[in-house]
């Protein structure tokens, strides 16, 4: 309870706060919609929220898979092969420069904007940077005796990497993914406000906020928070099970010795 009670609670604190100056101070729902308006509309348009969140989320989901995978590939080679490191470590810098505004009007004009192939290339650029600079710093974070001893074992460069560069790596790695599962659902967002299908989250609320609804714009806000918690929790889950599988591995081998 020490963990979760006092954000719950701080967070409940600020919903009666502005409830309160938004009622006694009669702001203007273009300004600041109460929390109670905002509840309200996001029940009377759950059914569109839910299918605008399934849109942005699967795009989200697929540069966030392709991004994350092509970071540690990259990560792996670059460490192995120092040409390819200073080849990758300026471009990955740069792609991480260009901003997501500047992105995604241009691959609508390359791509067709009727398909969702360029919001998912945004993507998939935003996510690889913060993988493949956690990644490849961990995969160099290995402690000499560990290769001479792999190497002294005849053990190949990829034997040396599965078994001892990656797992070291973990911790870095699940950072990187940390950051990048919330800046996937963003990056997807934000690419909907600059044309292509009318779907997802980015294109509802700019048309809501278009047509004055204030209030129905704030509840597809609120649909964008959940998807971007879920993608968060989603990463802490699998780093779970991910630090759990070496602790089961190494009891297994335990009990297996004689």
């Amino acid at each position: 309870m020490r963990v979760w009670l006092p954000p719950v609670v701080f967070g409940v604190l600020m919903v009666v706060v502005w409830q309160l100056v938004t009622d006694v101070g009669g702001l203007p729902s273009f300004l600041l919609p109460s929390p109670s308006a905002i509840a309200e509309q996001f029940h009377a348009n759950l059914g569109n929220i839910a299918a605008a969140s399934i849109a942005t989320g699967k795009n989200a989901l697929i540069g966030l898979i392709v991004g994350s995978i092509l970071g540690l590939v990259s990560a792996a080679v670059a460490v192995r092969l120092r040409v390819v490191d200073e080849l990758l470590s300026p471009i990955a810098a740069a792609a991480a420069a260009i901003p997501i505004v500047a992105l995604a009007p241009v691959f609508n004009s390359m791509f067709s904007a009727t398909t969702d192939f360029p919001r998912r290339l945004v993507v998939t650029i935003v996510v690889f940077f913060p993988v493949f600079v956690s990644a490849a710093k961990g995969l160099r974070q290995v402690a000499p005796v560990h290769l001479d001893f792999m190497r002294s074992c005849a053990a190949s460069n990829w034997e040396i990497t599965r078994h001892v560069r990656f797992p070291m790596a973990l911790p870095l790695v699940f950072t990187g993914l940390r950051v990048a599962a919330p800046n996937a659902v963003i990056a997807a967002i934000i690419t909907e406000y600059f044309g292509g299908l009318q779907n997802g989250l980015g294109s509802r609320i700019t048309s809501a906020a278009s047509n004055t609804a204030y209030p129905r714009a704030w509840a597809y806000v609120v649909g964008a928070i959940v998807v971007g918690l879920l993608f968060f929790l989603l990463v802490l889950l699998l780093e779970r099970l991910v630090a759990r599988r070496p602790a089961r591995a190494v009891r297994a081998d335990y009990r297996r010795t004689p």
